[in-house]
């Protein structure tokens, strides 16, 4: 039985109303949704947008949805976009895929070894129960993203990105939700990225927000910024609003600006991200 209402957008909204050491500026709302409005308009931002970044796949296909983007390793003609591939120590190692995953500096990718370890259970999952392919997960969601949230998180252990907040477990599924968002925007919701519920969906709280005030906050704020965009949009515009174009236009834009960044982002160790 597929959720009514995201039970992220629940967490978010009551980690706003109980936070202690972060708020939303409820005046600024206004303001940002404005800024978003012209500059998304002027842009024609819209989910094609997204495949304008040069690693994200530009063919819809079946093999789409299994892609990761390893440029590398599809480079060096290493299948690890194959479940039976990577969940094997046999035919992947450790050591090959610490080679992959490689940095451009001397610093190793942190928490390495769990990351394998969580990528290895999710590749046999994806053999056991769903034929080596996650194209089969999104099948059986059957057109939910809703449903398609609740299989990923209740079969792949390290998307399921839960803590308990003033007793209550509160959920952001990051991992698990930008994960339906990028097909939806790779198939331009037809296909496989076909979702009648995709608006459900929020905001991605990323290693840059990366605390549970902070992480709720953001996704209530983005919430807030969705509804009064909503509302401005007129009658015979073309301007497609959720909150993943949302999060995918900040995205750009903060990259687009990002030395002209004056806070500095937390840091916290997690595979959540």
């Amino acid at each position: 039985m597929e959720a009514s209402v995201n039970p992220v957008l629940e967490s978010a909204k009551f980690i706003s109303e109980n936070s202690k050491d972060v708020a939303i500026n409820e005046d600024s709302i206004k303001d940002i949704a404005n800024t978003l409005y012209e500059n998304m308009k002027k842009e024609s931002y819209s989910m094609a947008t997204w495949k304008q970044h040069q690693l994200h796949p530009k063919t819809p296909n079946e093999r789409a949805i299994d892609w990761q983007p390893t440029f590398i390793a599809l480079a060096e003609n290493v299948p690890v976009t194959t479940a039976s591939i990577y969940a094997s120590d046999e035919q992947l190692t450790d050591e090959q895929i610490g080679y992959i995953f490689r940095s451009d500096t001397e610093e190793q990718i942190p928490l390495l070894q769990q990351r394998i370890k969580l990528m290895r259970d999710a590749g046999r999952v994806l053999v056991e129960k769903f034929d080596g392919t996650f194209a089969n997960c999104v099948r059986e969601a059957n057109k939910s993203a809703m449903k398609l949230l609740e299989i990923i998180t209740d079969n792949f252990v390290s998307f399921r990105d839960e803590t308990e907040y003033k007793g209550r477990t509160v959920k952001f599924y990051k991992r698990a939700q930008i994960l339906i968002a990028d097909i939806w925007a790779c198939f331009e919701s037809q296909s496989y990225g076909e979702f009648h519920d995709i608006d459900k969906i929020t905001m991605f709280a990323d290693y840059r927000v990366p605390q549970v005030e902070i992480r709720g906050c953001s996704i209530w704020a983005v919430e807030l910024i969705r509804r009064v965009l909503v509302s401005k949009i007129q009658e015979g515009d073309y301007l497609p609003v959720n909150a993943i174009l949302i999060d995918f236009f900040i995205w750009d834009y903060a990259k687009k600006y990002q030395s002209e960044l004056r806070i500095r982002a937390h840091r916290t160790r997690s595979i959540y991200y």
